[in-house]
């Protein structure tokens, strides 16, 4: 080494080797990149090759640097596989912070289990995926695999950006396709993102995304999937596990769905049918035939899932279900579809998103959507919604979880895109009317009415199922104001027919009311405090949703104690603005007794981002006043 030619060409090979190395290193990513993130997207190529409407390989190339454990889902190194879809290649390379390899990761170390948790009855699907403990961070994987498919009914959406706090160095769309089969793209949100359409042509598709910050989660936002820029293809001719399909329209893509998927799956038993006529024998109203069916299945059936092959879209037979008492959302839709049609009534296979948070079937773009099945009675120009894998929700009650989004309902005669029931913001309401009382140490003592009704009965009907420490852990959450609660005696009551529950609740709790020398104070809105917990955000970007508005009205009764007056009264007040309303009435009466009346309406709706600030300090005073305090002096 002390030649200096030899000297010169280690150095220059050391050199090269570093540079190869440094690829991965993250003094090469640009500082904006780095700011926000968790971690940061260097590529993520997608190449998507349709060959024929029964055949599509992707492949995938995924480079992700990860700067804390937070950012570790962004690695997303994982492909799933069933019969009619397979793994070609998966592998994963590690590196270190300075571009250094870590560990090459194969085929045969990736994991590979269900695609499905344990509640699923019957599947097939599986999935690859890395599980990889980093053994210090910043960290980068680069993950490539190959997958093939024949089923063409469902082209993966690209996003671009795949979620918050992730910044993009380049994100690559390639796609290619034959000319007869109709191939169409709908793209949303490409505003204000640097996003280039390459190529678009009758067999070629290709975007470049580049240098996309790292995007902050802001609270009260909509979906992020409605927020930020994404492309959903399909075909106008495709494949679904096996079965041709073809449809430009969703009248034709629920014709499809009716005589291809459905044909042949409601078929049952004549005892059975002979069981529904006895059952509803001396009923004529479609309605009422309806809710002594769904109440048969709510009895008889209970929910699994299934995700067998065409299982996965196809329902099981009704005559399966029920001969088996089980099924998941397709097979009990169907099942119960049968049921009624034994009897006369008419019923639709109804396609949508089940979620809390409402997201519709894009209507825009016909394609494969939705991840839940519910079904459709026909009543005059609307319908009443059935959720069938339900054994406790009333008829006809469609709560948080399918309420006022966009649904596809599939008739004999096609496809119709229908809006579900919307539970008007009034109609969402909590009553509460109660007592309590206040003894000479502060003690307090209550007993509480609460009748909710509209999408606030969905969050309480629930309560009655809770084990007793549950129960005891969800009212000492809901009364969080008061320490040192315990909860006396608590019964429900649980009308199915006017969907309405109300919880009658009695508590206690020892020093609610603080006293320093001969004053005491405590709130005098014991019982429906709102929190107050919006969030300031400086500089919001996103628009802001409240998605349910409700209208919550209480009454309560006050005892205050004996030997005691009223130094000090919080003030009637009212809030009136384009978010809601807002009212607060103290009334004294004799004998050291108050009446407290509270109301509190709020709107829902989308809001611009600049509101968010208003909305937020609107939310404030409410907060303020619930915790408004009554001084008493002791005489």
């Amino acid at each position: 080494m002390r030649n200096p030619f030899f000297a010169l060409l280690f150095f220059f090979v050391t050199l090269l080797s570093s540079a190869q190395k440094s690829e991965y290193a993250i003094t090469t990513i640009a500082d904006s990149l780095k700011e926000n993130a968790n971690a940061v997207v260097r590529l993520n190529q997608i190449d998507i090759t349709i060959a024929s409407q029964r055949s599509m390989i992707v492949k995938t190339q995924r480079v992700v640097t990860v700067f804390n454990e937070k950012g570790s889902h962004e690695i997303d190194a994982a492909e799933g596989y069933s019969k009619n879809s397979s793994v070609k290649s998966i592998e994963a390379i590690v590196y270190d912070a300075f571009g250094n390899e870590l560990k090459k990761i194969k085929r045969k170390d990736f994991k590979d289990v269900s695609a499905v948790d344990e509640g699923v009855l019957i599947s097939d699907n599986r999935y690859l995926y890395l599980e990889y403990t980093p053994i210090s961070y910043p960290y980068t994987v680069v993950f490539n695999s190959e997958t093939e498919t024949s089923t063409t009914a469902f082209i993966p959406s690209w996003m671009p950006i795949s979620g918050y706090y992730t910044s993009v160095e380049k994100n690559v769309l390639n796609v290619n396709y034959p000319a007869n089969l109709g191939f169409r793209k709908k793209e949303y949100h490409f505003s204000n993102f640097n996003i280039k359409k390459i190529l678009d042509s009758d067999t070629q598709l290709n975007y470049v995304a580049s240098n996309i910050v790292a995007q902050k989660s802001e609270e009260y936002s909509p979906a992020f999937s409605d927020l930020y820029p994404k492309v959903l293809m399909g075909l106008e001719f495709f494949n679904l596990e096996g079965v041709d399909g073809n449809a430009k329209t969703w009248k034709e893509y629920g014709k499809w769905w009716a005589d291809k998927i459905l044909v042949g799956t409601d078929e049952i038993s004549e005892e059975t049918k002979s069981k529904m006529r006895a059952l509803v024998s001396t009923e004529q109203d479609p309605i009422k035939k309806a809710k002594l069916i769904y109440d048969y299945l709510q009895k008889k059936a209970r929910y699994v899932a299934i995700a067998e092959g065409i299982g996965g879209w196809k329902p099981m037979l009704a005559g399966d279900v029920d001969r088996l008492g089980y099924g998941d959302c397709k097979a009990l839709t169907n099942y119960t579809k049968a049921l009624l049609k034994s009897v006369g009534v008419e019923s639709y296979y109804t396609k949508l998103y089940g979620d809390n948070y409402k997201r519709d079937i894009q209507s825009d773009f016909v394609s494969q959507q939705g991840n839940h099945i519910i079904l459709a009675i026909p009543t005059g120009k609307s319908y009443t919604w059935l959720e069938c894998t339900s054994q406790n929700d009333p008829f006809g009650y469609q709560g948080t979880f399918t309420d006022d989004r966009d649904v596809l309902v599939i008739k004999p005669e096609g496809g119709e895109i229908v809006r579900t029931k919307l539970y008007e913001d009034v109609g969402n309401a909590q009553k509460d009317k109660g007592t309590y009382t206040i003894d000479e140490n502060g003690n307090f003592s209550g007993s509480l009415s609460i009748v909710s009704e509209g999408s606030q009965y969905s969050s309480k009907a629930r309560i009655e199922t809770l084990q007793p420490t549950e129960k005891e852990a969800h009212y000492k959450e809901y009364w969080d104001n008061i320490n040192n609660l315990k909860l006396g005696k608590i019964t429900f009551t649980n009308d199915k027919e006017s969907i309405r529950f109300t919880e009658d609740v009695q508590l206690s709790a020892i020093n609610y009311g603080a006293i320093s020398a001969n004053k005491m104070i405590f709130p005098i809105d014991a019982f429906n405090q709102n929190k107050g917990n919006v969030k300031r955000i400086r500089n919001r970007k996103n628009p802001f949703q409240i998605q349910r508005g409700y209208l919550d009205t209480d009454e309560i009764e006050i005892n205050l104690p004996a030997g005691f007056t009223i130094e000090f009264l919080p003030s009637n007040f009212e809030l009136k603005g384009k978010f809601g309303e807002y009212k607060t009435e103290i009334i004294k009466k004799e004998n050291n007794k108050l009446t407290y009346k509270r109301s509190m309406f709020l709107n829902k709706g989308k809001y611009s981002n600049k509101e968010y600030d208003e909305y937020r300090l609107f939310i404030e005073q409410v907060s303020r006043n619930d915790n408004a305090k009554i001084i008493l002096t002791k005489n």
